[in-house]
């Protein structure tokens, strides 16, 4: 099949899914989510002030934990113009979940996002996969040096543990952007960043004491790592990776890369959306619940057009994610070849 057939495929498919408004916005359920989370933050602060100091503050962490991720995924949304018509309201949405609400910056989040959507596992372009302490390729493996390479020879024990810093690490990242002036609005962007992280601080300091508080922050910032890492690795990490002068079109880019986890209305909950990896990478801007409507069509579409479409369970998915990152770092140990994970 020629390059420009396969290019109209993806039009095929895009002029069937805009027939059945999938690409319409949700507002409703937008704001509705909106309010329900914001209520269960102020819900929690409420709580952590009612419980003062006390080891029980910790289950509130939890919570806090998964109000946090469930802000970040709404953010993700707003990032990619899925929640409402203007993008300057997405924007300015996105700005206070992240900044304000999670503590990071979506100016940094967005740049890095786009290019991971245009280049979904690309080796040179995808930024998700250039990652000092992971590795996702024997050649990636190869290139670590000292104790990233260490790390890398083990990744897949100490994939689940490194996730524990990976709240740090977003909100250093993000931040250290800014103050860069690596994003647009960056005054705007740092300001909403120290107020949240002045207003987290004080509030952890003022119900708690010192060792509790550290350990609050420790347990927070630790699980909000994990519930992101563990929300995102599904849906790329063991899929193929592509290099400089691949003859994918977008479509088969997109399919080919990504994989869907199976699951319910609690899996769309607890995944934010994200399992739908497929469906999201064909058309970004489409709003959080039209992507389980569009599962079938988009299905059936890469069956008739003979294109592979991935997906399994949620525990088979980090299986085949450890097992990648296993065999990554093959090598290292003096062991194996790298072969792309399977899907089912």
């Amino acid at each position: 099949m020629s390059t420009q057939a396969r290019g109209s495929d993806f039009a095929e498919l895009s002029r069937l899914v805009k027939q059945q408004g999938l690409l319409d916005r949700r507002i409703g359920f937008y704001v509705t989510f909106l309010v329900g989370l914001v209520a269960a933050l102020g819900l929690t602060v409420v709580g952590m002030v009612l419980i003062g100091d006390s080891w029980w503050q910790l289950l509130l962490a939890v919570v806090l934990a998964v109000v946090f991720t469930q802000l970040a995924f709404l953010g993700h949304d707003a990032g990619h113009r899925q929640m409402f018509a203007s993008g300057k309201a997405n924007y300015m949405t996105g700005l206070l979940l992240g900044n304000l609400g999670v503590g990071v910056g979506i100016g940094w989040w967005m740049g890095k996002h786009s290019r991971h959507h245009a280049n979904p596992n690309h080796e040179d372009e995808d930024p998700d996969v250039d990652i000092s302490v992971l590795a996702f390729s024997a050649e990636q493996a190869q290139r670590k040096r000292g104790f990233f390479r260490l790390v890398v020879k083990h990744q897949a024990w100490l994939f689940f543990p490194l996730l524990l810093l990976e709240g740090l690490s977003l909100h250093i990242i993000s931040t250290s952007a800014a103050v860069r002036r690596e994003v647009k609005g960056w005054k705007l962007e740092l300001t909403l960043l120290a107020v949240h992280l002045v207003g987290y601080l004080t509030l952890v300091f003022l119900v708690m004491s010192p060792a509790k508080a550290l350990v609050f922050i420790a347990v927070h910032q630790g699980l909000f790592g994990v519930y992101m890492g563990i929300s995102f690795a599904p849906n790329h990490k063991g899929m193929p990776m592509l290099q400089a002068g691949h003859q994918l079109d977008f479509l088969r880019k997109q399919v080919l890369t990504s994989r869907n986890v199976k699951g319910g209305w609690f899996t769309d909950f607890l995944l934010g959306g994200l399992n739908y990896q497929i469906e999201h990478h064909l058309f970004p801007s489409m709003p959080r619940p039209n992507l389980r409507h569009s599962q079938a069509l988009v299905r059936e579409f890469c069956q008739r057009h003979s294109v592979s479409y991935a997906e399994c369970g949620l525990f088979r998915s980090y299986g085949y994610v450890l097992e990648y990152l296993h065999e990554a770092g093959a090598e290292l140990r003096g062991t194996g070849k790298l072969a792309p994970a399977g899907s089912s």
